[in-house]
């Protein structure tokens, strides 16, 4: 059953989804509660850690007698998540004891490196669900249960996440502190920003890491041999600077297009265009301080991409604008992380140009 929770971002209402974690939840209740009364039930009923009740659906019960199974399929609501419609199992097999045993199966990820939310080795269930799981089959029974979480599709669709960033092979993992899907949540990508700079610290150590918005600007660390893992943080500059900086890396290294980094530049820390659009002021910034004519500035002005806007500087025997935003850049990164002599070196491309535009 879909679930009948909303959301308002930027203006839209967006229906929340629930999360691989309740999936599990769900589908290893079912499969206890039919063990114990032995026979199928069509929806289940949990409680998630936000407060919000499910009634899902349950599908593909098998019952035999010394084990049962089931599964609950995955609805991310409109939030654009890679596992959304998978079919996520349980099968539970009754102990002799109290214990309740969780572990993955096909399709659920492995951890292969140190620092996340388990030992390496084990399956890729977050502490949460975990959890989740253990208090719910409990409201139903006291009898111990092992209970294997599985998805048959679940390799597959591992290759498309963050999972092999962050250390986590063969599979999706189990995840959802909240239980709920909460679409275009900013909160899941910088934790997926935070656990990748994690790992890569763990793996190459603390002397450099390059940060970059996208596909584009890895190309150009590799192409210009930077040193230094290299993380993609999308928008979130100011955050990934922050937690980089806390974390003790010893520099930072920036690569970015001219249009998100006149914003970084004159100060913008989130470069998403909702939260503020001003690459044109920031060439008129910086071309008053070069002491370009007014007629220039309103040449500008009446642009409406960065590439553009660059092309005209270079025209105008003004290309040196773009030297002028990198230092810019990294004296207010300089400000933000209010450490004057921290070593951060900006980088800016364009498309049209790549790295050498002057």
């Amino acid at each position: 059953m879909g679930l009948d929770l909303y959301i308002i971002k930027d203006g839209k209402s967006l229906r929340c989804g629930y999360t691989t974690g309740s999936c599990a939840t769900a589908a290893a209740k079912a499969a206890v509660k039919m063990f114990e009364k032995q026979e199928k039930i069509k929806y289940i009923d949990i409680d998630t850690p936000a407060g919000v009740g499910l009634k899902l659906e349950v599908h593909n019960p098998t019952i035999k007698n010394d084990y049962v199974s089931c599964s609950i399929i995955k609805d991310a609501g409109d939030d654009p998540d890679n596992t959304d419609g998978i079919e996520i199992y349980a099968e539970v097999r009754k102990r002799d004891d109290e214990k309740i045993i969780i572990d993955g199966g096909q399709g659920i990820g492995r951890i292969k490196r140190k620092g996340l939310f388990g030992e390496i080795g084990e399956a890729a269930i977050n502490p949460a669900p975990r959890q989740m799981i253990e208090k719910e089959v409990k409201k139903i029974s006291s009898n111990g249960y092992d209970i294997l979480i599985y998805a048959p599709q679940g390799e597959i669709i591992g290759k498309k996440t963050y999972n092999s960033y962050i250390g986590i092979e063969g599979g999706i993992s189990i995840i959802g502190t909240k239980g709920i899907v909460y679409p275009m949540s900013e909160e899941a990508l910088l934790k997926t920003i935070y656990m990748e700079v994690d790992m890569l610290k763990e793996k190459h150590g603390d002397e450099n890491i390059v940060l970059v918005p996208g596909n584009y600007g890895e190309k150009i660390a590799e192409s210009l041999n930077i040193k230094g893992p290299v993380v993609k943080v999308s928008n979130f500059l100011g955050d990934a600077l922050l937690y980089v900086y806390n974390k003790g890396f010893k520099s930072i290294t920036l690569i970015g297009h001219i249009g998100k980094f006149a914003k970084l530049s004159i100060g913008v820390f989130n470069t998403h265009s909702k939260n503020c659009d001003s690459r044109m002021e920031a060439f008129i910034y910086y071309l008053a301080f070069m002491k370009a004519p007014i007629s220039l500035l309103e040449k500008i002005n009446s642009t409406t991409t960065a590439e553009e806007g660059l092309n005209i500087c270079i025209e105008e025997g003004y290309g040196q604008i773009v030297k002028h935003m990198e230092n810019g850049a990294e004296s207010r990164i300089r400000r933000y992380l209010k450490d004057e002599d921290y070593k951060v070196n900006v980088i800016i491309y364009s498309m049209e140009r790549g790295v050498d535009i002057c």
